[in-house]
């Protein structure tokens, strides 16, 4: 009898929800099936914003559980959303529910560190875009509590739920390198930016690289599942954007990438990091990819703005679906109102429309009228953002750029696609909407020595996923002059 194809189970944690997916790659294969997917609900208690970390593991258990019927899975992959973590007690005990990256306990951090690690000096060591809930300014932000004084070690998401499935301590460097603590050019952790803020070095655990093993179910965990008892957990790109990336389907390297979620992570795959004060000043980051490579991109506030809105019109009781919406925004009347989607305000929860109302009225604009004018405003904003970034990252990286690739849920938005088709003068190829979970399978296909490098992996998506090409309509004055408006470029 001929052996069954190995399934590979991919953990996949949004800031908003979560899946486990099984994947089948290699010789001309590339295969996915959601298997569970659950809410990712943040709980604000009196001392914060937390993340419901008992409950995703739970969840994951649950999905392994029913990743497990009828397959052969040869191994587990977990990737999340970066920077937040949770701190493990000398016995491995977790010292509190992590903390959300939206809680306001990082206000004002960075800035009190200037006097001791100037913003310069950070940006030249570790190459990361100034947001301030990076993990270096959480962790300032809790240096003086108890949670901090009785930590051992710090365990990024994926990391966490990888050492509660396996036992196993390490921290995933495309994750590592999300935290304003890891060196851009050496890949390893910065003891200057360590011993430069106090942090003690044993507090960060040893590296482990995409495709390197990260351990095996614990019996309890196997007995759980109903997985075999020894199953592998692998290390895969764990930041959910670095295993996008990975199934980015280029067939050269003269693209743009755009991952859009909650947030678009919009930029370049170079070979080495760019630290000058050109790209300090235009807050890029350089967050480390598979196989060394670098992810030079920015991160834009993306469609948490689109849901925020349409969470706040849902407790109105406001029409709230998404397609009539966007259908309306496609009539609406272009431009009539624009907003910078990363500024402040719209960081934390709340009520979208009415911020987005305010911020019109601050910069001298009429607010937008009407459901469909506000998708407008969003989606137009976020193109413009889009071919921001992307137009900076080509001049910083002095890299040709020849067509953007859009992958992620935002692949599923027809009118952000053509937009920023529109916006960029650039084609615009939409999908894989499930990018992240492709990559996170595709890593593990590697690691077991079904798929041979990259360019392998990315062919295979293109031959294999559903993508659709939006081609740019010309009006490239009108989106400059639109850019000047909201002072982008």
């Amino acid at each position: 009898m001929p052996t069954a194809r190995p399934s590979f189970a991919a953990v996949d944690l949004g800031a908003s929800s979560g899946r486990v997916m099984v994947g089948q790659a290699g010789a001309g294969r590339l295969r996915l099936t959601e298997v569970h997917r659950f809410a990712n609900r943040p709980v604000e208690l009196p001392d914060g914003l937390r993340w419901d970390v008992l409950g995703l593991y739970g969840d994951l258990l649950d999905g392994l559980r029913l990743a497990g019927r009828g397959r052969d899975i040869a191994s587990i992959g977990i990737d999340s959303w970066a920077v937040d973590y949770g701190l493990l007690d000398a016995s491995g005990r977790l010292l509190g529910s992590p903390y959300h990256y939206r809680d306001s306990r990082t206000e004002g951090v960075a800035q009190r560190l200037e006097p001791v690690l100037p913003a310069k000096e950070l940006y030249a060591v570790t190459g990361l875009q100034h947001l301030p809930f990076n993990t270096v300014f959480q962790l300032a932000a809790e240096a003086d509590t108890p949670q901090r004084g009785l930590a051992r070690t710090l365990l990024l998401i994926p990391d966490l739920l990888t050492y509660w499935l396996t036992g196993s301590v390490g921290a995933e460097a495309t994750n590592a390198s999300t935290t304003g603590l890891f060196d851009a050019r050496e890949a390893r952790w910065s003891h200057q930016v360590l011993d430069r803020l106090g942090i003690p070095r044993a507090l960060l655990p040893p590296l482990r690289f995409p495709g390197d093993p990260a351990g095996a179910l614990r019996p309890a965990v196997a007995a759980a599942t109903g997985l075999p008892g020894g199953t592998p957990v692998t290390a895969v790109a764990s930041h959910d954007t670095a295993s996008a990336v990975v199934a980015v389907p280029a067939l050269d390297d003269r693209f743009a990438y755009i991952s859009c979620g909650t947030w678009s992570l919009a930029g370049l795959e170079l070979p080495a990091p760019v630290t000058g004060e050109e790209a300090r000043a235009a807050n890029f980051t350089n967050e480390r990819g598979v196989d060394g490579t670098i992810r030079f991109l920015r991160n834009i506030m993306g469609l948490w703005l689109l849901t925020e809105t349409l969470r706040t019109w849902r407790a109105l009781g406001l029409p709230a679906e998404l397609g009539p919406l966007l259908e309306e925004a496609a009539a609406a009347e272009p431009f009539a109102a624009l907003v910078d989607p990363d500024d402040p305000s719209f960081l934390p929860p709340g009520d979208m429309p009415e911020r987005i109302a305010a911020y019109c009225a601050r910069t001298g604009q009429r607010p937008p009228r009407g459901q469909g004018a506000v998708v407008r405003c969003i989606v137009e904003s976020l193109a413009l953002a889009h071919r921001s970034a992307l137009r900076t990252a080509a001049e910083l990286a002095d890299r040709e750029v020849r067509v953007v690739h859009l992958v992620g849920g935002g692949s599923r938005n027809e009118l952000l696609c053509r937009l920023t088709a529109d916006a960029t003068g650039l084609p615009v190829v939409a999908g894989p909407a499930e990018a992240t979970a492709l990559g996170n399978v595709l890593v593990q296909a590697r690691a077991h020595g079904l798929v041979a490098d990259v360019r392998a992996m990315r062919e295979l998506v293109a031959d294999s996923q559903p993508l659709r090409t939006y081609e740019p309509s010309g009006t490239e004055r009108a989106w400059s002059a639109a850019a000047a408006r909201v002072g982008l470029r």
